[in-house]
């Protein structure tokens, strides 16, 4: 009997190259697809979902989470942007929400798998004796900084069809296969808010989207800004004031709607704090190591230490940096391996 696996389906190139490797290599593979908002591009994907689920004979379940997303991803993000902050919700997104899901339908199903088009790689022989996200694709394209939270438990039953591929290989073997959506765009930018982020602010946002003042450091008004929720810490384009200088924002204050202006070396950290920490190598071990630290997706990271200083875990760079925004997420790293990770507080 062939072993069973849940597989996500997107509608995209990815997931249904994933479709066909698997099937390869021998597995029953049934299909989840999810939506979280009922638009017309959420029903494009369902219908490009079923074409490819049709191509390989699959059984395709479909749900409609959008409750679930509001309530976890939805509310989060703009009660963390209310408090000024930047937050990313996708690492959170593919934790609680995509593979919460894809566990539940293999329990449903008795599959012992759950997989993903995701590019990222697994390890169960390493240095720290478990089962770790490793990175061994260009640390650009390599996904498991957005998977980081998953933990060892659920990364036994995971596998990763794309694991060894690059992108341009995944649409050559989809072209060779007749694949519809070989040369099909991939999703930019955050799923729920199409129309760009600070559309979705101003219409979520608007009772704080309201002008107030930039300063700079002694409190001196050099402009006006267009709301707090619009802007980022670090942010230097789009400002719309004339300064003498470059300016960076390096402070955003909610509650006065004021934003601080000033230096670049005035963002410049060699120690930040973190919260909502998962580390799956326990924190007296890591403590002896030097991590490298990845505080966003595009970094390609710094080198530290993992500390406690009372009840608070703070990361200390070995140089300053100026890449930490509150409300993003800080990933750590040890050779290769994903050991755990934490938000930017």
């Amino acid at each position: 009997m062939k072993e069973k696996v849940i597989l996500g389906m997107s509608g995209g190139v990815d997931s249904a190259v994933a479709a066909y490797l698997l099937q390869k290599e021998g597995y029953e593979v049934i299909a989840v697809h999810f939506s979280v908002h009922n638009t017309a591009v959420t029903q494009k994907e369902l219908q490009d979902s079923q074409r490819i689920a049709d191509k390989f004979s699959l059984t395709l379940y479909s749900y409609s989470l959008e409750k679930e997303f509001q309530e976890k991803i939805i509310s989060y993000y703009l009660t963390e942007t209310e408090k000024g902050k930047t937050p990313s919700p996708c690492p959170l997104c593919d934790d609680s929400i995509k593979f919460h899901l894809l566990f539940q339908e293999a329990e449903k199903q008795g599959a012992n798998y759950v997989a993903t088009g995701h590019y990222a790689s697994i390890s169960q022989n390493n240095i720290c004796n478990t089962v770790l996200l490793e990175v061994t694709h260009h640390i650009h394209k390599d996904q498991c900084y957005m998977l980081y939270r998953l933990t060892p438990e659920k990364l036994k039953r995971i596998l990763f069809p794309l694991a060894s591929l690059e992108k341009a290989e995944v649409r050559e073997l989809a072209r060779k296969i007749d694949l519809f959506v070989s040369e099909k765009k991939d999703s930019q930018g955050i799923c729920f808010a199409p129309e760009g982020y600070q559309n979705f602010l101003k219409k979520y946002l608007a009772n704080k989207i309201q002008k107030g003042n930039f300063v700079d450091e002694k409190g001196n008004i050099l402009g006006e800004h267009l709301g707090y929720p619009l802007y980022t810490l670090g942010q230097r384009r789009g400002l719309g004031i004339k300064t003498k200088e470059i300016c960076f924002i390096t402070k955003i204050d909610p509650i006065k709607n004021e934003i601080t202006l000033g230096s670049f070396l005035s963002l410049m950290r060699d120690k930040i704090q973190l919260e909502d920490i998962i580390l799956h190598i326990p924190f007296d071990r890591l403590k002896d190591m030097v991590l490298l630290a990845r505080p966003r997706f595009s970094s390609t990271g710094f080198f530290g230490k993992l500390k406690k200083e009372g009840k608070e875990i703070t990361f200390h760079y070995f140089e300053k940096n100026a890449h930490n925004t509150p409300g993003q997420h800080l990933v750590l790293f040890y050779k290769n391996y994903v050991v755990g990770g934490g938000i930017i507080r």
